[in-house]
């Protein structure tokens, strides 16, 4: 989107555009793609994105006031980003329109599994969402190495609090360390 030059952003605003961009810079380690098998495609990056929105989302619906705040203005901060990429690839109103009524419902369908699965301690059914959704394949092996991934990054998250997360952004495992492991059920 262009900005207007003349507006002064304020702080709040510059604090969740910098959440968004390290919540972005998360979804795009490389490892991701290269050791846990997310694919490298704009099919792959937005289930990589969603997966780390969903997950700081989970982690902002737990803490104190004004994380809900914080937490709608991270969503709203991605579907501009979305809606605005879409319009780059040359995609007209109506069919953004549309596309993005798609991209919400694949996003909230994902965090209620991706949530169920994590609030139920599910290492089965967090790799099988995983599998089909992210993965899109048939790989249990590959799907249990990213719930391991998934895991520590949902425990790592419960363990900062919200100035930690605004002035840092999420803190994440590296998803190298689970290229060779599977998560234990």
């Amino acid at each position: 989107m262009i900005r207007n030059p003349f507006r002064r952003e304020d702080s709040r605003e510059r604090a969740i555009r910098a959440l968004h961009s390290r919540v972005n810079a998360g979804a795009r380690v490389p490892a991701l793609y290269l050791d846990l098998g997310v694919p490298d495609t704009v099919e792959g990056r937005f289930e990589a994105l969603c997966l780390h929105v969903v997950l700081v989302l989970r982690h902002l619906r737990r803490l104190p006031p004004p994380a809900a705040d914080i937490a709608q203005d991270l969503v709203n901060s991605v579907f501009e980003q979305l809606d605005s990429s879409l319009r780059e690839l040359g995609v007209g109103d109506m069919g953004v329109s549309k596309r993005m009524k798609k991209l919400a419902q694949a996003f909230y369908g994902r965090a209620a599994a991706y949530d169920a699965a994590l609030d139920a301690s599910d290492a089965d059914a967090l790799a099988a969402s995983l599998a089909r959704n992210v993965l899109a394949c048939d790989e249990p092996e590959a799907a249990r190495r990213l719930a391991a991934y998934v895991g520590a990054a949902d425990a790592g998250l419960a363990a900062t609090d919200l100035d930690a997360l605004m002035a840092e952004g999420p803190v994440l495992p590296d998803p190298a360390r689970f290229a060779g492991t599977a998560a234990r059920s």
